[in-house]
Order: structure tokens, then C-alpha cells, then sequence
């Protein structure tokens, strides 16, 4: 089974929905309970993803064997500073090892936009982003934002040092 990760316009069908499986997801997580039409709605608009799209941003569709399997984007927040939001994989395909590879593959299109750093928020419910994030080699940092839904903040350098750089270890 091939992981595969296509750069996709964020009003593509296939993005729209992936962004509302997305939505439901954690919105639903947040409320204890399954996301109401309206809330999904309000949400989907609220926290629109209008400007992953470059020069501004990337939204990725991942695909597992081809099959519609997840997203992921990343925007540009100031010179150099990306974030990376919306990561997600539908619940048949966590485990397989897709989410590192969406992660690397949104920060090469973050790299791409001219980013060097790359950070995220995350909540406090979402225990297994944070534990990937930080298997990732992302930093737990002091709030950058006051995101009403954000309770961790994450960065994570971009700049990678040639191997004949490198100290030995």
C-alpha cells in the first residue's frame, strides 16, 4: 500500500471533502457529541481555508493506493513562518504510518512557499497530534497566538543541514 500526497486547489471537490470530514472530526471531538449541519457549517466558514493556496499557502490530498485517505495545508503567517493546519486522515487509515509522511510532505510544500520555520496549535484534546508532532521533532513553544481553540503551540526549523555538515554524533 503506497502513500501518495497531490498539491490540490482547496475548493477541489475532493478537498471540500476532506476538509469537512476534517471539521466534523474536531468539532465533534470539541463538543463531546457529533457536530450539528449548522455547527459544521459555521465552523467550515469560521475557519475558512481560502488562502491554502500559493502564494499564500498548499492544501494536500493524501491518498493511500489511490483512495482518498486524508489532508493537510500550510500557510504562510509572516516572512519565512508557515503554519501547518487542517492535517487529517480518516479513521480507516491512521495507524499505517500516513501521518509522518503527510506531515513531511506539507513541510517540503511549506519549504517550497520559502518557509523556515514551521509551527501549529493544537488542542489539549487531541492527544495524538501532539504525540506525533513531538515524534516529529516539533518543539512545544510559548502561545504565538490567541487562537480561541489553540492550548499547545508547536515550531519546528525547516532549514536542513547537509549530511557533510553534520557533527558526528
Amino acid at each position: 500500500m503506497t502513500w501518495s500526497f497531490e498539491l490540490t486547489p482547496a475548493d477541489h471537490p475532493d478537498a471540500d471533502l476532506m476538509l469537512r470530514e476534517y471539521m466534523d472530526d474536531v468539532a465533534s471531538r470539541y463538543y463531546g457529541r457529533q457536530a450539528t449541519d449548522k455547527e459544521l457549517e459555521d465552523a467550515l466558514e469560521e475557519m475558512h481555508s481560502r488562502d491554502l493556496v500559493p502564494p499564500t499557502g498548499a492544501f494536500l490530498l493524501a491518498r493511500r493506493s489511490g483512495v482518498l485517505a486524508g489532508c493537510g495545508g500550510v500557510r504562510i503567517v509572516a516572512p519565512g513562518i508557515s503554519e501547518l493546519t487542517r492535517v487529517f486522515l480518516r479513521h480507516a487509515e491512521r495507524g499505517k504510518g500516513g501521518a509522518a509522511l503527510l506531515v513531511t510532505a506539507a513541510e517540503d510544500a511549506a519549504r517550497d512557499l520559502g518557509a523556515t520555520v514551521i509551527r501549529l496549535d493544537t488542542r489539549h484534546d487531541l492527544v495524538e497530534a501532539r504525540a506525533l508532532y513531538t515524534r516529529l521533532g516539533y518543539d512545544e513553544v510559548e502561545p504565538f497566538n490567541a487562537e480561541p481553540y489553540a492550548e499547545h503551540w508547536f515550531s519546528k526549523s525547516l532549514v536542513q543541514v547537509p549530511a557533510d555538515l553534520r557533527l558526528a554524533p
